[in-house]
């Protein structure tokens, strides 16, 4: 007699402003001061990353350096790609600590990686122990995360992007817990945006709500996509990263090196 299938069950690792806290983890000194990521070549560099200071201090996304420079006691640093990958080389390494398969969903500001943690709670205990110590995990490398917990890859992801904690989502009450998370989250281009704004539709319960065949009527069968979306039943085939191959030679002495 076949053994039942494991229940799927994801695990979401959010790190937010990833370029400011890429290079904020190798420069202590300014964890505490107000800093922002400037992208683009002079003179068009722009804002695309800060922390929370710089926040608190009135920066925004999408600043030119002229207007940040107005801005006292910010600091201003140049977005670093080879201390992104090296930093996100970091976070995949402490997630591989708590499950073999892990995905790389990350988008332009943020690291982002989703574990498929199925059967893991022989290992690491309930889902909750399991994001509780791999939030901690991130937290001694030096970043900030959220970790969300749902048998749904994209609720899972979704539900990361917005917290600021551990949330673990049961099985099946999906759709009420991305209810009230803004309908900014998926992403919609501009037009599409600004249509369900004049309709009044600003989080993804309300999407939710709204008659699958008028919608795709309205807007296709994209809608569909951002419908199921919104009510976190859509299906996702998971993508692994793979191990990065490396090649090394090997080469036994007939003596140890200091006798050589």
């Amino acid at each position: 007699m076949n053994a039942a299938p494991i229940p799927s069950l994801y695990a979401c690792a959010f790190v937010a402003d990833f370029p400011a806290q890429a290079l904020l983890r190798l420069r202590p000194e300014l964890r505490s001061q107000p800093a922002a990521i400037l992208e683009g070549r002079a003179p068009l560099e722009y804002v695309c990353s800060m922390n929370r200071h710089a926040r608190l201090q009135g920066a925004s996304l999408g600043m030119t350096r002229v207007e940040a420079e107005h801005i006292s006691d910010l600091r201003l640093l140049p977005r670093s790609l080879q201390t992104e990958a090296a930093a996100r080389a970091v976070v995949l390494e402490c997630a591989a600590n708590f499950a073999p398969q892990i995905e790389d969903a990350s988008v332009p500001a943020a690291c982002v990686c989703v574990l498929d943690i199925a059967g893991t709670e022989r290992l690491f205990g309930p889902p909750e122990m399991l994001g509780r110590r791999l939030r901690a995990s991130l937290a001694t490398a030096g970043f900030r995360s959220s970790v969300a917990v749902s048998s749904n890859f994209h609720a899972a992801r979704l539900t990361a992007s917005a917290s600021r904690a551990v949330t673990v989502i049961p099985s099946g009450e999906e759709a009420a817990a991305l209810a009230q998370l803004p309908l900014a989250l998926l992403g919609l281009d501009e037009g599409c945006a600004e249509i369900f704004s004049n309709w009044g539709i600003r989080t993804l319960g309300e999407l939710a709500a709204l008659p699958e065949a008028d919608l795709v009527v309205r807007l296709g069968d994209r809608a569909r996509t951002w419908r199921n979306l919104a009510r976190g039943v859509l299906p996702h085939t998971f993508e692994p990263v793979e191990a990065a191959f490396a090649l090394e030679e090997v080469c036994d002495l007939d003596m140890p090196v200091d006798r050589a």
